[in-house]
C-alpha cells in the first residue's frame, strides 16, 4: 500500500484535492441560490471549479515569480468588478459575499501545495460553515443589545490588554503576590461568568427555570439563590415551587464544578487530592436536584425573565474583586504566619459568609507555608459555610411552600459535605 501511495505523483494528488475542496464549495454555493437565483449569481458547482482548477494550473506554471497565477488573479478580479457592477445596475443588490468565496477558491491550490492539510481544510470548513449561518447570524444579531459590544470590548481590554502588560514582580517580598497573578484571576472569573452570560442570552434564550438555575450558578450560585427565592414569592402553583428549588439546588452543583475547575486552573495538586469529593459533591448535587424535580409537574411553561439581568462584566467589579483579592492575601499571609493552621480554619469559615472566591483563588495560586491537606480543609469549610448562609437566605426571601424542599435539598448537600470533611481527616 505505502508502494502504491508512493507510486502516485504528488502534483495529482494535489490536483485532485484542489478540485475536490473546489468543487464542494460550489456545491454550496448551488444549495444556497436556487435554480431561479442562479441568474443572480456568476456561477456556482462548475464555475467554482474550474476556478480552482485555473489557480492549480497558473501556479505550477512558474512556482518560482507567481506572475501566470498573479496575472489571473488580477483578471478573475476585473471580471468579479464587472459582474459586481452590471449586478447593481440589473439587480440592486450589494452583497459580495459570492465574489469573495470565488476568490477564496481561487487562492486554494497555492495552499494546497505549500501548507499543511489541517490548514487548507479548516479554511475550507470555515467557508462552508458561514456561508450557511447567515440566517443564524441575522437572527443573533437581533438579539444584541447597544451596549453588547462594549461589553465584548470591556473582556477584551480585561483579557487581552491589561493581562500582557501588567508585572509578573512581587508587590511586597514577604508576600507572593504579583499584578500578573491577581489579573489572570480576575480574566478567569471573568470569563466563567461571561460565557454564563452568554449561553443564557443567545443560546439558551428559551430555557426554562432549570436551565436558567444551572447557567445562574455557573456565575453566582448565591446571586442565582437570592434572585430565585424572591421570585418564588410570586409562584401561585406547587409544581412551580418544585422547579424553583430543583434549580437553586442544580445552581450549587454548577458551584462544586465551577471551583474543581478553578482548582485545576491554578493548583493541579490540588484538584488532583479533591477530585473525589468535588466528583461525589456535583454528582450527589445533581441527584438532589433532578429528584426535587421529578416532583414538579411536567409542562412547557417558560420562564422568560433573565436569571442573571445584569451584565457581569462591569470595570467596578473587577475593581471590588482584585481588592478582596489582595486583602485576603495580607489577611491570610498574617493570620497563617501568627495564628497557624487554626487561624486558616477559622478565616475559611469566616470568608463564607462574604465572596468566596478571593479567597480561594488566593490559597490556590500561593505557596503559604502549609500542606495540600490544610489547603483542601480550608476549601471545603470556606464552600459550607458559604453553603448554609445561601440556606439561609433561602429560607428567609423564598416563598414558604418553597423552603421545605430547599431546605431538605440543601441540607443533604451541607451533611454530606461536612461528613466527606471529617473523611479527609
Amino acid at each position: 500500500m505505502e508502494d502504491f501511495i508512493d507510486f502516485i505523483p504528488e502534483k495529482f494528488t494535489q490536483f485532485v484535492f484542489v478540485t475536490l475542496l473546489a468543487l464542494v464549495i460550489g456545491l454550496a454555493q448551488r444549495r444556497l441560490h436556487t435554480e431561479k437565483e442562479e441568474f443572480k449569481v456568476f456561477g456556482t458547482d462548475r464555475t467554482f471549479t474550474f476556478i480552482g482548477i485555473l489557480g492549480f494550473i497558473l501556479y505550477i506554471v512558474d512556482e518560482n515569480t507567481l506572475i501566470p497565477y498573479l496575472t489571473g488573479w488580477l483578471t478573475l478580479s476585473v471580471l468579479l468588478v464587472v459582474y459586481y457592477i452590471f449586478k447593481l445596475k440589473e439587480q440592486n443588490t450589494y452583497g459580495i459575499t459570492t465574489i469573495l468565496i470565488g476568490l477564496i477558491t481561487y487562492c486554494i491550490p497555492p495552499l494546497v501545495i505549500t501548507q499543511p492539510a489541517w490548514l487548507y481544510i479548516l479554511i475550507v470548513v470555515t467557508v462552508l460553515i458561514f456561508s450557511e449561518i447567515k440566517g443564524s447570524f441575522v437572527e443573533a444579531s437581533k438579539k444584541f443589545d447597544k451596549d453588547e459590544f462594549i461589553t465584548l470590548a470591556k473582556f477584551l481590554i480585561i483579557a487581552g490588554v491589561i493581562l500582557p502588560i501588567v508585572p509578573d514582580k512581587q508587590i511586597v517580598p514577604f508576600i507572593n503576590l504579583t499584578p500578573f497573578n491577581v489579573w489572570i484571576a480576575v480574566v478567569v472569573i471573568s470569563a466563567i461568568s461571561y460565557m454564563s452570560y452568554l449561553l443564557r442570552k443567545f443560546v439558551f434564550t428559551k430555557s426554562g427555570i432549570i436551565v436558567s438555575g444551572i447557567l445562574g450558578g455557573l456565575y453566582s450560585s448565591t446571586a442565582t439563590s437570592i434572585i430565585l427565592s424572591r421570585k418564588s414569592r410570586n409562584l401561585v402553583n406547587q409544581h412551580e415551587n418544585y422547579q424553583y428549588a430543583s434549580a437553586i439546588v442544580l445552581s450549587m452543583a454548577m458551584m462544586y464544578f465551577r471551583i474543581l475547575f478553578l482548582m485545576i486552573i491554578f493548583n493541579r495538586n490540588l484538584a488532583l487530592y479533591l477530585l473525589p469529593v468535588f466528583t461525589i459533591m456535583t454528582v450527589f448535587s445533581l441527584i438532589i436536584g433532578l429528584t426535587t424535580l421529578r416532583k414538579a409537574k411536567k409542562n412547557n411553561s417558560v420562564d422568560k425573565n433573565n436569571i442573571i439581568d445584569k451584565n457581569p462584566l462591569e470595570f467596578k467589579v473587577a475593581i471590588i474583586f482584585t481588592l478582596l483579592y489582595i486583602a485576603f492575601s495580607f489577611i491570610t499571609h498574617y493570620v497563617i504566619d501568627i495564628y497557624g493552621v487554626t487561624g486558616l480554619n477559622v478565616l475559611s469559615w469566616i470568608t463564607g459568609l462574604v465572596d468566596i472566591h478571593p479567597f480561594l483563588l488566593n490559597i490556590f495560586q500561593y505557596k503559604y507555608d502549609v500542606s495540600t491537606n490544610v489547603i483542601a480543609f480550608a476549601t471545603l469549610q470556606a464552600i459550607i459555610s458559604n453553603n448554609i448562609l445561601k440556606t439561609c437566605y433561602v429560607l428567609f426571601l423564598a416563598d414558604k411552600k418553597l423552603r421545605k424542599p430547599v431546605a431538605f435539598g440543601m441540607g443533604a448537600i451541607i451533611l454530606l459535605n461536612a461528613a466527606l470533611l471529617l473523611f479527609l481527616l
